[in-house]
């Protein structure tokens, strides 16, 4: 490997990168990352304020950034987001699947309503946008989808089974996919994060904190930033032989 090629590994210049979930968070870690490393960025996310807020942000580091309002359990709003992208940027080298939400209900009182909403997002939005995005993906020499699924695809906990249930789905698929796109040159991967310190995670009651912190080797938190050199990783040259898996980004805490 010569410097040119070395260098090149995690470049991501002139290639259009779609980040859902995009306005804070991991999300936002994650645009940061791809906007530093050269590439254009589409945020999407249910609030238009907050879409423009993190594409303004994304601009002041120097980048290409523009934002989407759009619900990704929206089939419709889906094509808005590839349609709006492909007409400011040109194309589609990167699809990464990162809204998500947790609702938590536990067994014995869960409800229709929850777990078709918590489906609807998490699993059919994901899905479906990288469908909706395929044509433009094979036009790329590049192409990548990246979905964030978390380490609750592998644990047990009553209060999650919503939850970990839609993420091993995510995941499943994440698997499948990598089988029917590689023909067309697209490597689909996943990413599952322990405890990261973001506000979904305040969410929770700090017993549950402390006790999803405890059971990581480090004992601490994730920052969203620790979740972008795998990102990149995973969608840029440096991963070329990379498709099918999921990296595990948790201190330590998932049994192998």
């Amino acid at each position: 490997m010569d410097r040119a090629a070395f260098d090149a590994l995690f470049d991501m210049t002139d290639r259009t990168v779609i980040v859902t979930g995009g306005t804070r968070g991991i999300g936002l870690a994650l645009a940061e990352g791809f906007v530093l490393a050269g590439a254009r960025v589409v945020i999407a996310s249910r609030k238009a304020d907050a879409c423009e807020e993190a594409a303004r942000h994304l601009r002041g580091l120097g980048g290409h950034a523009v934002g989407v309002a759009a619900h990704t359990g929206n089939l419709d709003d889906l094509d808005l987001v590839v349609e709006r992208t492909v007409e400011e940027f040109g194309g589609i080298d990167v699809v990464v699947n990162n809204a998500a939400n947790a609702l938590a209900q536990p067994l014995g009182e869960m409800t229709p309503e929850a777990l078709a909403k918590s489906y609807e997002v998490n699993l059919h939005g994901p899905v479906f946008l990288a469908q909706k995005a395929l044509p433009h993906l094979k036009e790329s020499r590049h192409a990548a989808v990246l979905n964030m699924v978390s380490v609750g695809a592998f644990n047990f906990a009553p209060t999650m089974a919503i939850y970990g249930s839609v993420k091993a789905a995510l995941m499943s698929f994440t698997r499948s996919m990598a089988a029917g796109y590689v023909a067309d040159g697209i490597r689909v991967n996943a990413i599952a994060p322990g405890p990261v310190d973001t506000d979904m995670m305040r969410h929770n009651p700090q017993q549950a904190i402390d006790g999803m912190v405890g059971g990581t080797l480090m004992k601490r938190l994730a920052t969203p930033d620790e979740l972008v050199g795998a990102a990149l990783l995973l969608c840029s040259d440096a991963g070329s032989y990379i498709t099918g898996t999921v990296v595990i980004v948790d201190g330590g805490g998932t049994p192998r």
